[in-house]
Parts: C-alpha cells; sequence; structure tokens
C-alpha cells in the first residue's frame, strides 16, 4: 500500500490538532484552542466518535438512564435504533415528552408517534442533516411521510419479526451488521454505525476492531491519502493506517498525539478520521478534490461544553473523572 505523502500527512496532522483541540476544551481553556484558521473555520468531528455531542447524548440520555435497571435488551436496543435514526436530540426529546416515560418495547406505538412527529415537523427538522436517510420500498409506501415509513418499518423488521432479539444474541459485530442490513432503508453505513452504537450498550460486547464498513467520506479520503490499489479492500487500508499508525506518525512528524485515557483510535474512529481528511484536504489541498469542492457546515460555538461519559465497560471513566478534578 503506497501513500500519497502530502495528503496522508494531513490525516495525522488532523489527528493530532484536532485532539489538542479536545484536550484543551476538556481542561477548560478558553477559546481558541487552535491557530489553524480552517479548524476555527469549519465543523470537523472529534478524533473519537464516541466525543462527539450525538454519541454522548446517546450514551448518557439514551442508554445509561437510571430506568435502565427494568430495560429488556430489546428495550435497550430499540433506544439506541429509534434514537440514531433521527440522529437529533430534539426529536428524542420531544418523543419521550409525549410518551411521558422513557420509551420501551411497550410503548412503542409507530402510528402515534408518526402523528406527533408530523406536528414537530411542522415547525422543524426532525432529522438531523449529518445522514441521509432514505424511506423509499415498495413495502411501506401506505405511509405518507418518511419518518412514518421508519417507525413502522422498525415494528415490522426489528420487533415484529425478532430482529432485535436475534441482534442482541449476535455472536459478532459483522453479524449485527449483516441484520441491519437486511432491513429496508438501511444500507452499507448505517449498518455500521448502528453496529458501533448498539456496541456502546451493555447489550452488545465485542472489540470495536473486529469489524468496519468504509462509508463514502472515508472511501474519498482513502483515495486521496493512497495510490488505490483495487486488490484492497478500503476495509484493508483502514486496518493497515491502524497496524501502522505509530510508524506512520513517526514518519510525518506528528508524535505529540494524545489518546483518549490510554485507549487508542479504533477502526471507526480510524474510518472517520479519513472522512475529516476529506473535508479537510478540500481547503488545504485543492489539487486532491473528488468532486466535492467546499465544506458544507461552518463551526459556531454555540453549545455548552460537554460533561464526558464513556462505556463503562472501557475502563477509563475513572480516569476522566481523575483528570477533570485534578
Amino acid at each position: 500500500m503506497q501513500p500519497t505523502d502530502e495528503a496522508f500527512r494531513y490525516y495525522f496532522w488532523f489527528m493530532q490538532e484536532r485532539m489538542q483541540v479536545f484536550w484543551k476544551r476538556l481542561a477548560g481553556q478558553a477559546p481558541p484552542w487552535t491557530t489553524d484558521e480552517d479548524l476555527q473555520q469549519y465543523k470537523f468531528t472529534n478524533v473519537y466518535r464516541v466525543c462527539d455531542r450525538i454519541s454522548q447524548y446517546l450514551l448518557q440520555k439514551v442508554i445509561y438512564i437510571p430506568e435502565r435497571t427494568h430495560f429488556t435488551p430489546v428495550d435497550v436496543l430499540l433506544r439506541i435504533l429509534v434514537f440514531k435514526v433521527f440522529n437529533k436530540i430534539d426529536t428524542w426529546e420531544y418523543l419521550e415528552q409525549q410518551l411521558g416515560e422513557p420509551l420501551t418495547t411497550q410503548n412503542y406505538n409507530p402510528t402515534q408517534m408518526a402523528r406527533w412527529l408530523t406536528e414537530l415537523q411542522a415547525l422543524q427538522a426532525i432529522f438531523n442533516s449529518a445522514y441521509i436517510m432514505t424511506g423509499s420500498h415498495r413495502d411501506y409506501t401506505e405511509y405518507r411521510s418518511k419518518h412514518a415509513r421508519w417507525l413502522h418499518m422498525i415494528q415490522s423488521e426489528m420487533l415484529d419479526h425478532e430482529r432485535l432479539q436475534r441482534i442482541a444474541d449476535a455472536p459478532s459485530l459483522r453479524a449485527i451488521y449483516q441484520q441491519l442490513k437486511a432491513c429496508p432503508f438501511i444500507g452499507d453505513f448505517l449498518a455500521c454505525q448502528y453496529t458501533i452504537d448498539f456496541n456502546y450498550s451493555e447489550v452488545v460486547n465485542f472489540d470495536e476492531n473486529t469489524f468496519i464498513s468504509a462509508g463514502i467520506g472515508a472511501i474519498r479520503g482513502i483515495k486521496k491519502c493512497f495510490r488505490y490499489d483495487s486488490r484492497y479492500s478500503y476495509e484493508d487500508y483502514i486496518k493497515h493506517t491502524q497496524e501502522q499508525l505509530h510508524y506512520y506518525q513517526t514518519r510525518y512528524g506528528y508524535t505529540e498525539f494524545k489518546d483518549l485515557f490510554g485507549r487508542p483510535p479504533q477502526l471507526i474512529d480510524l474510518q472517520n478520521c479519513f472522512c475529516e481528511t476529506d473535508k479537510l484536504l478540500r481547503v488545504k489541498a485543492p489539487k486532491f478534490n473528488l468532486g466535492n469542492k467546499r465544506i458544507k457546515h461552518r463551526y459556531k460555538m454555540e453549545n455548552p461544553p460537554l460533561r464526558y461519559f464513556f462505556p463503562p465497560k472501557w475502563g477509563i471513566n475513572t480516569t476522566l473523572n481523575q483528570y477533570i478534578t485534578r
């Protein structure tokens, strides 16, 4: 595998510089947290997927809530899936407010929930623009809205056909991914994202490094960073980057990267960094552009600082708390 040094160097620059922004913010330093104008101007995700605001909300307000002791494994997976389909905090909070209690299989009613979301949609967007969500399938054309089709698909495919139970009993991340891909509206990218989200919970417990599927943005980044050889899959390039991470950090001079409390970047994080590098190169090295020439989202510092929490099974929350209180 032959890297394109000029482009791939930015991959490791991004990892180090973006992670330094994370550490400065966590330490309570005042902005700006970087002198780089592009990182100041445009929105880039964290190096670690779990550190982004949506993932943190998922962990703290959807999965690890006090009521979870009364949830079945299918309840937990249903909550994750419904939240992630819309991927929007306002939509989730509206649904639970209308329910008057935490969402579970016992009160999941796609017809009523679709009516509520139709009312909300008249006032604001109910889907997060970060994911392109399709909603066309011959078996669900009777439902007029995209959100109704998704909610009824979950009822039919996930609950009535007991697919969520099969996911809870699955032997691997890849098996979960295949279960999800078998559902209408869920393609490769969403299946991978939902698989990782399920794995944040106590219901699913596999090593994140046992599976990855490259998304479209990551594929663009890989094509920019490597002289692509079709003998290898895009996933092979992600795995190669992980295996040679320290080598490349040294080769390009970015050895000050500080990992997440001893947890090295996982395959999903490296996949995301290829996507972010694709975006970064649009402004840093436009000659590598593969069609997309601009970055859509500008950074707005309008949200309060996050209070971080990680899946307890990772064993890093104690270190996090010690870091914050020192």
